[in-house]
Parts: C-alpha cells; sequence; structure tokens
C-alpha cells in the first residue's frame, strides 16, 4: 500500500513541478483545464466531440486486448475507415447513404486488420509490428488518395468535398453552442454490446481464453487461431466504424491530418478500462476532457503537452494497481 501511496505523491509532485516550470501555478491550471473542458456548454459540446472517436476506437483496442492481441493498427484502420466512408457518402445520400458510409467503413477497417491477425495467428509474427507497418501503409494511401482521385478540384489543400447533409449522422441535440450528435450513443452502444458479449456468449468466453492462456484454451478445444483472426479482423471493424462516425458526424469530408492521434490515444483508453468494457466509457471521457481541456491551457500558455504527462501518470497508476490486485490474488 505504501508503495502506490509513493506513486501518487511523486505523480502529483511531477505534474505540479511541470506546471510550475510553465510558470502556471497548478491550481490556476486545474481551475482552467475544468473550465475548458466543462465550464460552459460550448465546452462540453467539444468535449464529447472529442470523447466520441476515442470511446469508439478504444472499444477498437479493448476487444483485441482481451483476446492478447495488442491492435497498435487502430490509426490506420480508422484512416481507411473514414477513407472509405467519405468515397460511399459522396455517391449516395439520405438515411440509405450514411448506412452505406458506415458499412464501407468498417469493411475498410477489417480488411486492413486482416493481414495482421493472419500473419499474428498462422505465421506467429508480432502483431504490433505489423500494425505499425500497416499505419504507415494507411497513411500514405490516403494520402495518395486525397492527393487524386478523391482530391476536391476547387481546393488547393489535399480534402475531398463535403458530402451531402442527408447523409450526415442527426443530431440529439441542436441548440448551440451546445449540440450533441447521434455518435455518441454509437460509442455507448458499441462499449454496451461489447461487455455483455464478452461476459454472456460462449463465444466471449472463448475470446477471453485464448487471451489469458492460448495453450490452455487449445486444450479446452477452443481454436485459438481462428479466435486471434476474428478478435483483430473484429477490431479494426470497429475501428474503421470510428473513422466512418467522424466523418458522418463532425467532420463531413476526410482531408489530410484527419485524424490527430484518435487512434493511439485510444490504447490509453482501453489499458485505462481495466478489467470491464462499460471501463471504456469513463476512461474516454476522461481523454476527451483533457484533449478540450489541453487546448484551454495552451491559451493560458502551458504546453498542451502537459496533458500527455497526466495521461501517462494516470495509466501508470492503473497499472500499478491492477499489479497489487493480481499479486494480491496469486
Amino acid at each position: 500500500m505504501w508503495r502506490l501511496l509513493a506513486l501518487l505523491v511523486g505523480g502529483v509532485a511531477i505534474l505540479a513541478a511541470a506546471m510550475l516550470i510553465s510558470s502556471v501555478s497548478p491550481v490556476e491550471a486545474v481551475k482552467t483545464l475544468i473550465l475548458g473542458s466543462l465550464g460552459s456548454r460550448g465546452a462540453i459540446a467539444g468535449t464529447l466531440r472529442e470523447t466520441t472517436p476515442l470511446l469508439i476506437a478504444g472499444v477498437a483496442v479493448y476487444l483485441a486486448l482481451r483476446a492478447g492481441l495488442f491492435n497498435i493498427g487502430v490509426e490506420g484502420q480508422l484512416l481507411v475507415g473514414a477513407a472509405a466512408a467519405t468515397a460511399v457518402a459522396l455517391k449516395t445520400s439520405g438515411s440509405a447513404g450514411f448506412m452505406l458510409a458506415a458499412a464501407a467503413g468498417v469493411g475498410a477497417g477489417a480488411l486492413w486488420a486482416l493481414p495482421a491477425g493472419w500473419i499474428r495467428a498462422y505465421r506467429s509474427g508480432h502483431e504490433v509490428i505489423t500494425t505499425i507497418m500497416l499505419n504507415n501503409v494507411a497513411v500514405y494511401f490516403t494520402g495518395w488518395l486525397l492527393a487524386n482521385p478523391m482530391k476536391d478540384p476547387q481546393q488547393q489543400s489535399p480534402t475531398t468535398v463535403s458530402i451531402d447533409a442527408s447523409t450526415r449522422l442527426p443530431n440529439l441535440y441542436s441548440h448551440p453552442p451546445l449540440i450533441i450528435n447521434v455518435a455518441i450513443v454509437v460509442g455507448v452502444t458499441a462499449a454496451t454490446l461489447l461487455a455483455i458479449w464478452l461476459k454472456r456468449t460462449i463465444a466471449g468466453f472463448e475470446l477471453e481464453a485464448v487471451g489469458a492462456n492460448p495453450r490452455a484454451a487449445q486444450f479446452a478445444g477452443i481454436d485459438p487461431k481462428r479466435t486471434m483472426l476474428l478478435a483483430m479482423t473484429s477490431s479494426g471493424a470497429i475501428a474503421g466504424l470510428a473513422g466512418a462516425v467522424q466523418v458522418l458526424a463532425y467532420e463531413g469530408r476526410f482531408y489530410a491530418g484527419f485524424s490527430p492521434g484518435y487512434g493511439f490515444d485510444s490504447l490509453g483508453v482501453a489499458l485505462l478500462a481495466g478489467n470491464n468494457a462499460l471501463g471504456v466509457l469513463p476512461a474516454s471521457l476522461l481523454f476527451g476532457i483533457l484533449a478540450k481541456g489541453g487546448t484551454a491551457l495552451q491559451i493560458e500558455g502551458v504546453p498542451k503537452g502537459i496533458t500527455t504527462v497526466i495521461l501517462g501518470f494516470l495509466i501508470l497508476l492503473a497499472a500499478a494497481i491492477r499489479y497489487r490486485k493480481v499479486n494480491a490474488v496469486a
């Protein structure tokens, strides 16, 4: 217990020192962070907008983690999903249009994750290496698409034309500055369904069994290779959905720099979630608060990178707590 307390005190001291080095009072920094993310209707809307892609992408990473896979390729899968959804949305309209666009994003994300899953399952190639490589391929591939077939000829910067308003996801609440899109419901639903699937279905039990011990799962009659392949592909599909939802709900187009790192941040979301898929809900909200509040901190002269320090400390603290629980059980 005293080690955990020492870690907490040390982390707080490091954060306070980092803020003082920036010539900003820690108390004022915390106040700015909270007000910038939750202090007004507009701030809340911005926080929910930041939370949504992190929530859906966090579900994608969490699914892979439960199968013992570390899907670092969510960023690339999100990008190709967004590109595919935009391509379809530009050719369709109405409710059928956004359904087809979302399906295209899901399919593209799944196909992008498939090679990494197959290599991991049937050739024992580590998914961290393959997914990192596929991230780079996704960046260059979508960059080529934006510079050539998908580029808006009326714009100098690499971007597509905007999709039709009828193809966009509707708002649940629209009284500016507070606008809440149905996309947040998609994320909450995905997390809830995953939690139920993992705890209440045979397939979910098999996936977690493979994640805990593939050899033991095989002796129990479970095919670990097939399970790993399906887990990685499904993880990519959800990541593709995150990209599609971002296009259809918020951006309305696909462009260079579309993702500021949602796929990478979602790794922290999944790690903070713990042993319950519903844990991605508060974890993604925390990341969304820090992302939105970080912008307010920048205005006050505090480097936005301080939020990364905060997140790193929280992940370290969560890992220490989990390690302590595991040792206590052992």
